[in-house]
């Protein structure tokens, strides 16, 4: 942080946050700072005087409550694997405090009678799905970033992941939060009650809301049934339009027990194959469009692989599909999960992508891929479509590559242009800009421009009346 932005007493703010944290419960060290305000991609680099790491919800409040009476801009962060800038501070060349939720991770509580777990904003996903299996439940939340993203993360994201299809988005299944206000105050709504109909409920409101209306110090989620078998299935198939199919079919025999379907384009599997060690196609050739699906039952005994492999038959026999494997132990479906879950990591190291997080009906999906690739390839002759994504949800990740042999900073350049261009067409079929990802301040003049003006203003009133200051993090969503 540059010493003109410590002017004017700040010091005396920065000792006083330090007080409340405790010994260990700050940073000020630039060095031991990167890894806060430095987004993974690299996009989003910011700054900022302090790394707060409140252990206790107490702490949590007192932090908001010094800095709203003192109208100190705070930026919340969990494991720090947003994609749109939204945990980053300073990046308005404003001076903003860093709250990281990391050290709010000391408790996990399963109820197996409510079937629900309850943990501090900071425990890791990955510890979650590790403490319901232990006790035979289901955390039915699965992404790419299990390892790091944190509760309190995916709650005011409200992420969604490749499970959606059968559990729904973290919203879904959130029994409640606490969270401290803008103005200090504490809500608990962590009861596992499954009828309350007591006026307005607040957690579903901050669920997704980004860190802009409070802090998530604790959270409480519904658990599923434990999945106690599977069957994983690569399939090859020649078009969207065949994989439309091919999950209509899927889904007309199987019902509910389909927990993934998600669809990937051949550069996208290239890629991963190209850099990823290890990696390799499950099939004889990489076709233009590949499926993993998987169904998983509660039942032992079910024999889904036959399920799987009864509706690939059919699936074969309509040529809809080309070419299929069913995963034969738990080491093959895990050949078949990596293959899908490096995709990004492998698209970083192919070179620069502007990236589109959207969705639109499930009907209208080849329509749309179809429209914004020929749009896509016209205006930027060269680049490399790549979409791949939550099928099943609706949700694509709409990536577009650079050209083979281009240079990088001249394609990331146009950014903004050819978001617009994708969010025009997204629009134009009833769909969303921000599936998964949130707004962040990545799209945030794209919402003002995309989004229904009474949305917008209900929206604005709604901050207004919980952070009438402005001091949580201001500068995403508006």
């Amino acid at each position: 942080m540059s010493s003109d932005m410590l002017s004017a007493g700040f010091e005396v703010h920065i000792e006083a946050l330090k007080a409340i944290c405790g010994p260990k419960g700050s940073i000020t060290d630039a060095t031991e700072m990167v890894g806060f305000v430095t987004e993974w991609r690299d996009k989003y680099v910011g700054e900022t005087p302090i790394v707060l790491m409140p252990s206790t919800t107490q702490q949590v409040a007192d932090i908001i409550r010094y800095c709203n009476e003192h109208q100190i801009t705070v930026v919340p962060q969990g494991g720090n694997t947003g994609l749109v800038g939204g945990g980053i501070p300073g990046l308005g060349n404003t001076l903003e405090v860093l709250l990281s939720t990391k050290r709010l991770n000391l408790s996990v509580n399963i109820s197996k009678d409510d079937s629900t777990l309850t943990c501090g904003a900071g425990c890791i996903i990955q510890q979650l799905q590790d403490a319901a299996d232990r006790e035979n439940f289901l955390f039915p939340l699965s992404l790419a970033s299990d390892g790091s993203c944190t509760a309190g993360g995916v709650v005011s994201t409200n992420a969604g992941g490749m499970h959606v299809i059968r559990y729904g988005t973290v919203r879904d299944f959130l029994v409640g939060v606490e969270a401290v206000l803008p103005d200090g105050s504490i809500i608990n709504e962590l009861s596992p009650l499954k009828k309350d109909n007591t006026g307005y409920r607040l957690s579903p409101l901050i669920a997704g809301a980004e860190g802009t209306l409070g802090i998530v110090t604790k959270a409480s989620f519904r658990l599923s049934p434990k999945e106690r078998t599977h069957a994983t299935g690569w399939l090859a198939v020649p078009s969207i339009e065949a994989a439309l199919e091919l999950l209509f079919l899927a889904k007309n025999q199987l019902g509910n027990i389909i927990s993934v379907f998600e669809v990937m384009h051949r550069d996208a599997i290239g890629f991963v194959l190209k850099h990823m060690d290890g990696a390799r196609n499950p099939l004889c050739e990489n076709p233009a469009w590949s499926i993993l699906i998987e169904i998983a039952s509660n039942n032992e005994s079910d024999d889904i692989a036959n399920m799987l492999e009864n509706v690939l038959t059919a699936a074969l026999e309509a040529d809809v599909i080309m070419d299929g494997a069913i995963a034969q132990s738990d080491q093959q479906r895990s050949a078949f999960w990596s293959l899908r879950e490096n995709i990004s990591e492998a698209q970083k190291l192919e070179g620069g992508s502007i990236k589109h997080d959207i969705s639109v009906p499930i009907a209208k999906i080849p329509a749309f891929v179809h429209e914004a690739t020929v749009a896509i390839e016209a205006m930027f002759p060269a680049s490399r479509v790549t979409p791949f994504g939550h099928l099943g949800d609706g949700n694509l990740h709409f990536n577009v590559m650079q050209p083979e042999h281009g240079n990088k900073d001249d394609f990331l350049a146009g950014w903004e242009e050819m978001n617009k261009l994708v969010h025009d067409i997204v629009v134009a079929y009833g769909g969303s800009i921000s599936a998964e990802h949130g707004i962040g301040i990545m799209k945030r003049e794209e919402l003002e421009r995309t989004k229904g003006k009474a949305e917008l203003q209900a929206m604005r009133a709604i901050k207004q009346a919980l952070d009438p200051k402005g001091i949580m993090n201001p500068r995403c969503l508006f």
